[in-house]
This record gives structure tokens, C-alpha cells and sequence, in this order.
């Protein structure tokens, strides 16, 4: 008899004939002898309304008092749907009850509205279950030291099953969401991309930093911390699909490189449309320059990415580096008011035009020349490469956004994702 946890996105909560469709395919799961926790996110759309009337009372500039409140609001769109699924599972004659995560003793930092999960208590949880009951537990959430309500931050409910899956020595953690696993690349981009039937933690890693929607990193990063056997499938097949079908369907996010994930160089292509480039120019060039400007990009908390530092002429250099396009304007603001002047540069440009495209597969590691022909082929296509980052498992380049699709649809048929795996 496993111990199995279940997490729903939003969409799947997204009405009380969805609910209901979620609660027909835990009871399943119940029935047929397995011990379950059930993690749900809010119904969808509901944190946006939540937090879009709290905008229009917002204080002109956001405190910590304001988050706080923040997370007291937020939070309730998750204990809502909650206790609907337990109420929906109650209705289908299994025994269920819902928890907050301050109930169920998620205990969390005090970084309102971006908290982090520190230990959980499942001692409660562990009671219900053997009694027979499926446990219903609020995703996004927990609760810190002083007892105040805090929220993990979007798709935080992701990391909220995982993290009980981790604490509780779970058999395995079934995230369902709106799409039926991994792809080769987003489909909407590739209409040949692949879905794939296993993908190593560390390509998943990658490919969640590297703006793969499917899950949120923090998940990902708990999952392998942790070793989480993880599974990514639709919420979306038939309710009564054969348990055993839907067992082994969508995408096994695994620790184990067998023969077959070996066989590809290449095992998805990523991409990220809010990328934003800022260049320092004329930049002495002397020892300490790099921490100079970047150690006060991340004092402001500011994360960034890619990192280029040209060759010294008449002893000057241009500096470059990627951040968030929603943190464009905030870091050339701050360069401009607390770095250029101390710094003696010439000028900072930035571009907001960006994007990032990159190739992530395990079998990088024993294949050489795959990088060279990352590039080859976006020449041969006109694209001009900015910058370049790469690591082990993956090669990313900064390139014009509006190039952005013929990338991906280059890259996708040349290392042969378009093909089915061996």
C-alpha cells in the first residue's frame, strides 16, 4: 500500500464539475488501497482577483506590513478549494479533511509573499491517514515562527507537494496539470515536439531555469534534494482511465541515467522571452570591476544570468549581463544613481528586444562538438548569437527576440526531437 501525493493546478480546480472530476480520480486512487495526500491549488484565476483588489487599496509604496496582508489574502484561494475537494471526496463516500498549511505544519521563513519551506510536521497528517481518511493539505503555504501566515510565492503549491512528499517518504509525487508531461519544447512553439517518457532531474533542473513552464524550479531543486520520484501527467484524461494506465503515463522525472536517456545528445530545447541585456561601457579595467557592478545589482536582490566581459582595449572593457525584463528599468536605475558614478564608465545601454534559447541533455556530457553545432545551425539560418553561457548538461545563447521560434524549430529538427525515441 503506497503512499502516494497528488497535486492539482489551478486549471484542474477550475470549476466545481472539475473538482468533482479530481475528487472521482483520488477516490479511485483511495479505493484501490492507496494511502493519498492531496495538495490543490487555488481555482484558477482566483489569486490574480484576490491580489488585483488588494492593488486597488495598495499603500503608494508596498512595506512588509503590505505583504503580510498580502499573504493572508492570497492564501485563502487555496483554502477555499480545499475544502472543496474534501467536501466533493466526502460526497463520493471517501472519508476526507482539509488543512492550511499552518495546520498542517508547513513552518516557513519570514519572506512574505516568496517564503521558503523549512520543516513540516506530519505528524497529524500521518493520524488521519491511518484512520483511513485522504488528507486534503492547502498548497503555497505555510506558516512562520511568530505564527503569521506566509505564501511560497507563484506556483508555490507545486513545491508544497513536493515538500510533503519529501517529508512524509512519499512512494511518489503525481503533479497534474493542464498539459500530459514534458515536451521536447513547448508544442505551441513546435508542433512536432515529443512528449518524453522519463527526463533526468538534472535536465528538468535546467530546463525549469531556463523557462520551461511545466514546473516551478523550487519544486524541482526539493525533488532532487530530497530524491522525490516525481511524475508530470494530465489532469485532463478520463477520471476513470485504468489506475494502472494512468500510473505509468506523462513524464518520470528520474535519478537514474539508463542506456535508452543516454542515447540522446540532446533532450529539449528551452527558451525565456523576459530576458533584457544591459551593457557598461568604457569600464576601467582593473581587478574588482565584476563585483563592483554586480555586487550591487545583488544587494537590490536582483538575479542575474548570463555574463560577458570583452577584451581590454586601451585599458577599457564593456561589460554586459542578462536580468529579468521585468527588472530592466530597476537595475540601469541603480547603475546609473549608485555604480557609474564611482565606477568611471562611459555609458550603460541595455536592450529589451532579447531572448534565450537553449539545448539541455545529459548526453552533452560524452559528446563533443554539440555546442559548434548549436551554432552552425543558427547561422546557417541568419541568426547572429550575442552571448553565450554554457554548463555541463546544457549551452544557452542570448539572441534577437523576434528570431526566437525559427531557433527553436531549427534546433528541434536538427538534433532529431522530431524523431521517436529508440
Amino acid at each position: 500500500m503506497a503512499l502516494i501525493v497528488h497535486k492539482y493546478g489551478g486549471t484542474s480546480m477550475g470549476s466545481t464539475e472539475r473538482i468533482r472530476n479530481v475528487a472521482k480520480r483520488v477516490a479511485k486512487w483511495a479505493r484501490a488501497g492507496h494511502r493519498m495526500v492531496v495538495v490543490p491549488s487555488a481555482m484558477s484565476g482566483e489569486t490574480n482577483r484576490l491580489l488585483g483588489l488588494a492593488k486597488e487599496l495598495a499603500p503608494a509604496k508596498p512595506t512588509t506590513p503590505y505583504n503580510r496582508e498580502l499573504d493572508m489574502l492570497a492564501s485563502t484561494g487555496e483554502q477555499a478549494s480545499s475544502a472543496l475537494l474534501a467536501i466533493a471526496l466526502q460526497s463520493e463516500g471517501v472519508q476526507a479533511v482539509s488543512y492550511t498549511g499552518w495546520q498542517m505544519g508547513v513552518q516557513t521563513d519570514s519572506s512574505y509573499t516568496k517564503a521558503r519551506i523549512e520543516r513540516i510536521d506530519d505528524e497529524r497528517v500521518r493520524a488521519d491517514l491511518d484512520a483511513g481518511r485522504v488528507v486534503v493539505v492547502t498548497g503555497f503555504q505555510g506558516v512562520d515562527e511568530l505564527g503569521n501566515i506566509t505564501t511560497l510565492g507563484r506556483g508555490g503549491s507545486d513545491t508544497s507537494a513536493v515538500a510533503i512528499a519529501a517529508a512524509m517518504k512519499a512512494d511518489e509525487c503525481l503533479i497534474y496539470t493542464d498539459v500530459d508531461g514534458v515536451y521536447t519544447t513547448d508544442p505551441r512553439v513546435e508542433p512536432d515536439a515529443r512528449r518524453l517518457a522519463k527526463i533526468s532531474f538534472e535536465e528538468m533542473l535546467e530546463m525549469a531555469s531556463l523557462g520551461s513552464k511545466v514546473l516551478q524550479i523550487r519544486s524541482v531543486e526539493f525533488a532532487g534534494k530530497y530524491r522525490v520520484p516525481l511524475r508530470v501527467l494530465s489532469s485532463f484524461t478520463p477520471w476513470d482511465i485504468d489506475i494502472n494506465e494512468e500510473a505509468v503515463s506523462g513524464t518520470l522525472i528520474t535519478f537514474e541515467e539508463d542506456e535508452t536517456m543516454e542515447q540522446a545528445v540532446v533532450s529539449g530545447i528551452a527558451f525565456s522571452r523576459d530576458e533584457a541585456k544591459i551593457s557598461v561601457l568604457g569600464v576601467p579595467d582593473k581587478p574588482g570591476i565584476a563585483y563592483h557592478i554586480l555586487g550591487a545589482v545583488a544587494d537590490a536582490n536582483i538575479e542575474v544570468d548570463v555574463i560577458i566581459q570583452n577584451l581590454s582595449k586601451d585599458g577599457k572593457t564593456d561589460f554586459s549581463f542578462t536580468v529579468n525584463r521585468a527588472e530592466f528599468a530597476r537595475t540601469v536605475d541603480l547603475l546609473k544613481t549608485k555604480v557609474l558614478p564611482t565606477l568611471g564608465a562611459a555609458d550603460i545601454v541595455g536592450d529589451t528586444k532579447i531572448c534565450k534559447v537553449s539545448i539541455v541533455g545529459i548526453g552533452m556530457r560524452s559528446h563533443v562538438g554539440v555546442a559548434s553545432k548549436m551554432f552552425r545551425v543558427l547561422s546557417e539560418e541568419g541568426i547572429n548569437i550575442q552571448m553565450i553561457s554554457t554548463s555541463e548538461i546544457k549551452t544557452s545563447v542570448v539572441i534577437d527576440e523576434k528570431y526566437m521560434e525559427l531557433a527553436v524549430r531549427a534546433l528541434h529538427k536538427a538534433f532529431d526531437l522530431d524523431q521517436p525515441a529508440n
